[in-house]
């Protein structure tokens, strides 16, 4: 049996997940749950495995809390990809394909060209990881805090606290960032696109074809009798 993880799979779930398995690595350490003689036990081949396998899981399960960190952390400014797009770009200003969901229009670059339609999702995936490993080192934040105060360090273990919440932050910042990349390479990736404004404005042509006419007068047909020509 093949076991195989994609570049979607890796970036967006596997590495922040593996930053979730290095922190409660960490708690095992200092709670005496995980020791070196309990792991040194284990074949090396079954502990990464197990660890890609957590890894993943832990990043799939702990998605949501990127996505609430993400809403949480305010804006300094909004930025849409079409409109950024169309800024740089004003000659695509009246095409129909700006009114679309990006997501629509990688589906048509996927079936366009796979190759192509892979540069989004590589720089969608990376905007993904970047912004899902911001809870984990959150998370490394609050450990250091407690450190402040039950460690043995606690001016190293502030400036560590400061440091994981700083990149934290710069992490969803970044990671937003991405996704306007992605917007803006999709939009831009369409813009070539042959036929793509013909085919979104094909299903609006359907539906008017099959509404009915309308009556262009709305009397009712003349029922008088026809009188012949006297002779």
């Amino acid at each position: 049996m093949n076991f195989a993880i994609g570049v979607f799979d890796l970036f967006a779930y596997t590495i922040p997940g593996a930053l979730y398995v290095a922190f409660f690595g960490y708690l095992g350490t200092k709670l005496h749950i995980l020791t070196a003689a309990s792991i040194g036990g284990v074949p090396t081949v079954v502990l990464v495995v197990v660890i890609v396998l957590l890894s993943f899981l832990l990043g799939y399960l702990a998605y949501p809390l990127g996505e609430a960190l993400e809403r949480i952390v305010p804006r300094r400014r909004s930025r849409d990809a079409a409109k950024e797009f169309v800024r740089r770009m004003p000659a695509a200003k009246d095409r129909p394909f700006l009114k679309e969901n990006p997501h629509l229009l990688l589906c048509a670059l996927q079936l366009q060209d796979k190759e192509v339609a892979a540069d989004v999702s590589r720089v969608r995936a990376s905007g993904l990881m970047v912004r899902n490993c911001a809870p984990p080192l959150l998370f490394g934040a609050v450990a250091a805090i407690v450190e402040i105060f039950a460690g043995k360090r606690p001016f190293i273990a502030a400036g560590i606290a400061v440091l994981l919440v700083f990149a934290s932050l710069t992490l969803v910042t970044q990671g937003r960032k991405f996704g306007l990349w992605a917007g803006m390479k999709t939009f831009e990736l369409c813009f070539w696109l042959p036929d793509i404004d013909e085919k979104l404005a094909a299903p609006q042509n359907d539906e008017a074809s099959k509404t009915p006419a309308t009556a262009t007068s709305t009397q009712p047909p003349s029922t008088s009798p026809v009188i012949p020509p006297s002779r």
